[in-house]
């Protein structure tokens, strides 16, 4: 059935009213397993802080792991902050922190779009001419690869008085409707976000940063211990292809294709942090030695056998068979064969 919300067309089908019950099942459940896994969820949201802040900023070109992110993030000084992979980094860092901190107190408003958007854009010298104000130019969705090449997607809403035009009516949509889902006034908001591209640079992160900040504020608050921008990383060409399927019938498109990914995009991650505290719940179980394995892995995510022995001083052979063992177990997941075998969590 063709359904108008805003200014766009979406078609609420029994796949996509299965999809978003099943997404608010799991939040009704949230408040007792917050209750039972206190420490585990501290150790959740400090990997997925390190996850979202790196996939977010390589979706936009930087080339920083994980592991190097984790390693800036832990001993931050931003008088060495040169290049722009780390002054992005921390940006993001920050404003992610402060969503997480004051969620409650941040209204959907044009001024506080404006702020997370300075300070996200806080330490890079390049962006200080237009940081926390909308676009003087006109700009367009591209997309970043590895080598460096760029792609653009789709136009969007010409600068000036048209761009300051469609925040104000998007946020007075979102603020004055009552009506619809609130999940879907998420994904329609981020959408509509990305289209208008309000910003000179920063929209693709700050708009998965707003997703965030309007899922806490509409009570989904499991959002802040698994990664929806590692999700997206890992589906950046569908993600991609999604925006440009639903642009190219702008105006009054059919977004159906972009809310089913967003969706999709939340049931799976969803998934993933119940596997994530399943694990946890079996970690409680594991001896010491074993315990110290994992936890290095979570905190050095592609590292070898040998870096492991090292570190925790436990011989190379031992290391091997515990490893077998913990991926058997299935809390660690082995990459690769032979010299380049490494370790993750799931």
């Amino acid at each position: 059935m063709e359904n108008n919300v805003y200014t766009f067309k979406i078609d609420i089908d029994w796949k996509l009213i299965g999809i978003i019950s099943q997404i608010d099942r799991f939040d009704a459940s949230w408040t007792s397993i917050e209750k039972k896994e206190g420490q585990s969820l501290k150790q959740l949201k400090a990997i997925a802080t390190v996850l979202s802040v790196g996939a977010s900023t390589r979706i936009e070109g930087s080339k920083l792991t994980d592991e190097e992110v984790n390693i800036l993030l832990k001993e931050i000084d931003i008088t060495k902050l040169e290049d722009r992979d780390s002054q992005e980094v921390v940006g993001y860092f920050e404003t992610l922190d402060t969503i997480s901190e004051s969620f409650a107190d941040i209204e959907i408003t044009e001024n506080n779009i404006k702020n997370l958007h300075n300070i996200l854009m806080r330490f890079s010298k390049k962006d200080e001419w237009h940081k926390g104000n909308y676009k003087k130019h006109s700009n367009a969705v591209e997309a970043n690869y590895p080598d460096g090449t760029k792609q653009i997607i789709f136009q969007t809403t010409e600068a000036g008085f048209k761009t300051e035009d469609a925040m104000r009516e998007l946020i007075e949509w979102y603020n004055f409707d009552k009506e619809t889902h609130p999940l879907v006034k998420c994904a329609l908001f981020t959408y509509e976000f990305l289209s208008v591209h309000p910003f000179q640079d920063g929209n693709g992160r700050l708009s998965r940063l707003i997703s965030s900040l309007l899922l806490l504020k509409s009570g989904y608050n499991w959002i802040q211990y698994i990664s929806l921008e590692h999700e997206i990383e890992n589906r950046k060409p569908e993600y991609y292809r999604v925006l440009r399927n639903c642009q190219t019938q702008r105006p009054n498109e059919n977004v159906t294709e972009w809310s089913s990914f967003f969706f999709d995009a939340l049931k799976n991650i969803q998934e993933k942090l119940l596997q994530k505290l399943e694990v946890k719940g079996i970690q409680t179980q594991l001896s010491p030695r074993d315990k110290s394995i994992v936890i290095f892995i979570e905190n050095n995510p592609g590292c070898k056998s040998s870096e492991i022995a090292k570190k925790l001083n436990i011989p190379n052979p031992t290391v091997k068979r515990l490893l077998t063992e913990l991926v058997a177990k299935k809390l660690i997941e082995k990459h690769g064969v032979g010299p380049g075998t490494n370790y993750s969590t799931l």
